[in-house]
């Protein structure tokens, strides 16, 4: 049965390719490995974190009829993507879903996890199980092997005592944690991290990020070359949105450059809009950076927006896809009034610039260094 559930998944409304699936063996070996633990877990006391499309929520539903459920996905539309799969399959009311924090682990005794690529991710959720789940617990973690490395085991291991490699199956494992450490014996959590740094033009700000946030406290490199350009921005601009905007650097950036203007901030990775408001808040200007979880632009009206600017990601999963641009593009220029500009940095190599000509409007390079185009394209 669990097989014809996961047959069934879909990764709507996340980007459909031949190349992009929404379920992958890792997923098949932890929901074989944890079979036992599922058997005797009590209603109520399954945990699933990172589950891409729903794979292994609805495959412990279909399984063993596991009930009362608590998930947590990092990307807003493999949440969506879930909810939908569940209502096909008839199993919407197995689970709920939950924001990353105390209330998910609480009183587990089996969480199923599919490990994240940030090691940071994964110490960030360790220590919430250990602190919080059951004594009992059983952590069945799992990935593909070419996303793996030792130093995961490392990581579960400040935290647990017992950390068992089992065998490898389709390029794909699974580490089993037991037995969170003592209180005394496990490292103390501080998340968010916290790093100030200097900007172009004078400024410093406090960055704030959570395990799972891309790029952690540090200033990526594209980031730090389109914030040499903040002056040049729409001037007059009255409202701007950071589009994916990640720890949120660019719109605090922009707020704190610019009193008068109001920021929105949106991102679909939850670990990013909880960094991204913690940045707002340590630099004081939570009262003009409005933070949204939102899949690319959804929810800001149609032409409201003078500003936008992206640093768009061109990976989807571990695929490398222009499909995810693209789309950003397209709700970069709804959201713009007309005249209304995007500023975007992307690597020269993705030749962005035919696309952004095509879908917002006339396009200029603003600047350009050995990796990276910086470009403005006005709104139609």
């Amino acid at each position: 049965m669990t097989d014809d559930v996961l047959d069934t998944l879909r990764r709507a409304p996340d980007l459909e390719a031949p190349n992009l699936f929404a379920v992958d063996a890792s997923d098949r070996l932890i929901l074989d490995e944890a079979a036992p633990s599922l058997a005797e877990a009590p209603a109520g006391s399954v945990v699933v974190i990172g589950d891409h499309y729903g794979a292994l929520t609805l495959g412990a539903a279909a399984r063993l009829g596991a009930t009362g459920m608590r998930t947590h996905q990092d990307r807003l539309t493999g949440e969506l993507a879930l909810a939908a799969n569940a209502e096909r399959a008839g199993l919407a009311g197995a689970f709920e879903s939950l924001p990353l924090g105390p209330s998910l682990v609480a009183g587990a005794r089996v969480v199923l996890l599919q490990l994240p690529r940030s090691l940071e991710a994964l110490d960030e959720i360790a220590g919430l199980i250990a602190e919080h789940a059951d004594p009992r617990v059983v952590v069945v973690a799992g990935g593909r092997l070419k996303h793996m490395s030792r130093t995961m085991n490392d990581v579960l291991g400040r935290h647990f005592a017992s950390v068992q490699a089992r065998l490898a199956r389709q390029k794909s494992r699974v580490l089993v944690a037991a037995d969170p450490l003592p209180e005394d014996q496990r490292p103390a959590g501080a998340w968010p991290a916290r790093e100030r740094h200097s900007l172009p033009g004078g400024r410093s700000v406090m960055v704030c990020a959570h395990g799972g946030a891309f790029a952690g406290t540090s200033v990526d490199i594209g980031t730090r070359f389109l914030l040499e350009h903040l002056a040049q921005m729409a001037p007059d601009a009255a409202t701007a949105l950071d589009l994916g905007c990640g720890t949120g650097l660019l719109a605090v950036a922009l707020a704190q450059s610019r009193p008068s203007l109001r920021v929105t901030a949106t991102d679909e990775s939850f670990a990013a809009v909880t960094s991204a408001q913690a940045t707002a808040e340590s630099n004081g200007v939570a009262d003009r950076v409005t933070v949204l979880r939102a899949d690319a632009a959804t929810g800001v009206p149609d032409a409201s927006i003078d500003l936008v600017v992206l640093n768009p990601p061109f990976h989807v999963g571990a695929a490398v896809h222009p499909g995810l641009a693209r789309r950003l593009f397209a709700d970069a220029a709804r959201v713009l009034r007309p005249g209304g500009e995007l500023w975007a940095v992307w690597n020269s190599h993705l030749m962005y610039r035919p696309t952004l000509e095509q879908v917002v409007g006339p396009t200029r390079q603003a600047a350009r260094n050995a990796k990276f185009t910086v470009t403005v394209s006005t709104r139609r």
